[in-house]
């Protein structure tokens, strides 16, 4: 299957098409997967519908190495994770398709990265080693051309005074920080922002009370002085990100698609109520294309989708049979 394909996905039977091949390849070629598969008895003889292809539980990637190529891993990329926890290894053998994939994510939704100033405020990720996101937005940065874009770690005063000066100026700004960063910021800074899009990527990583989004983006709407503010949903194990533009409602690219299952029955899909997330993300070829996640959510009539919460216990309820 050519990989370029993917990215030129332009209907439903041309995605699901394309779900069914990569089904095949990574039952062929994903040992780890393939287990999985043989133990609920699901063949791709026997499969003829995205529905019915298994979905591997994303503990998987905190054990087991889930590659479905031969080639030597060109990086690894982990998940944050609480001290002593264990995390989540992705092992990605072409980081060029990552690249094709996040750029053409964004591309689709924003238009070209060149178009903005970036602005990295992710504390917490710079901070460690591994991580997917600083990845993509350190080549956000360099793609971007501008020399004012740029990460800070904690310098605050620095980023309000770039970001009063680039509003001034009337330049696109792409500003991306993770929860906790962006309310820190605005306590001791006001904004009114023009230009700018405010980006969250979620999470107070235990430096915050977690807040429900609907507080979180009131605080951050009234101290950017923005009327939305967007937000990114991605994880360690994916190749591909979903983008809101505001409230909390996620579109997926055209390679991506968001299912959800019954929190209760793992094997079982449900529709136009909250369930358990299932993603299928065509860019992962060379990893697992099908993961169920940990998130809680809803998915509309249009295939976009909101993230709710995630499930209490670290394991996926249902799931217990399929502890290889």
């Amino acid at each position: 299957m050519s990989l370029d394909s993917i990215f030129t996905i332009s209907s439903v039977k041309d995605f699901e098409q394309k779900a069914l091949e990569t089904f095949q390849y990574q039952f062929e070629n994903n040992s780890v997967y393939r287990s999985f598969c043989d133990l609920l008895y699901k063949h791709p003889a026997e499969i003829s519908r995205i529905e019915e292809i298994p979905f591997l539980p994303i503990e998987f990637f905190k054990s087991k190495k889930v590659v479905s190529s031969s080639k030597k891993p060109e990086t690894i990329f982990t998940s944050s994770g609480t001290t002593g926890s264990q995390t989540s290894k992705h092992f990605v053998t072409d980081l060029n398709l990552y690249e094709q994939s996040f750029n053409n994510g964004f591309n689709h939704f924003f238009g070209p990265i060149e178009n903005f100033v970036v602005l990295g405020l992710l504390p917490s990720y710079l901070e460690r080693e591994g991580s997917s996101l600083i990845y993509m937005v350190n080549d956000f940065i360099t793609k971007s051309n501008h020399p004012e874009s740029g990460f800070y770690l904690n310098q605050f005063e620095l980023l309000a005074e770039k970001l009063k000066s680039l509003n001034t100026a009337g330049k696109k700004v792409l500003l991306i920080g993770v929860s906790f960063a962006l309310l820190d910021l605005i306590e001791n800074h006001q904004f009114a922002l023009k230009n700018t899009i405010v980006m969250e990527t979620g999470g107070m990583k235990g430096r915050r009370k977690e807040l429900i989004r609907s507080e979180l983006h009131a605080l951050l709407k009234k101290g950017f002085g923005v009327s939305h503010i967007h937000s990114e949903y991605g994880m360690t194990e994916l190749m591909s990100q979903a983008y809101s533009k505001g409230d909390g409602i996620f579109q997926t690219p055209p390679w991506m698609k968001i299912i959800t299952r019954d929190p209760e029955d793992a094997l079982t899909l449900v529709r136009n109520q909250t369930g358990a997330i299932n993603v299928i993300d065509l860019a992962n070829i060379n990893s697992c294309s099908f993961i169920a996640t940990q998130d809680l959510g809803r998915v509309y009539q249009d295939g976009s989708f909101e993230i709710i919460g995630r499930f209490d216990n670290s394991d996926i309820r249902g799931c217990n049979l399929m502890a290889l």
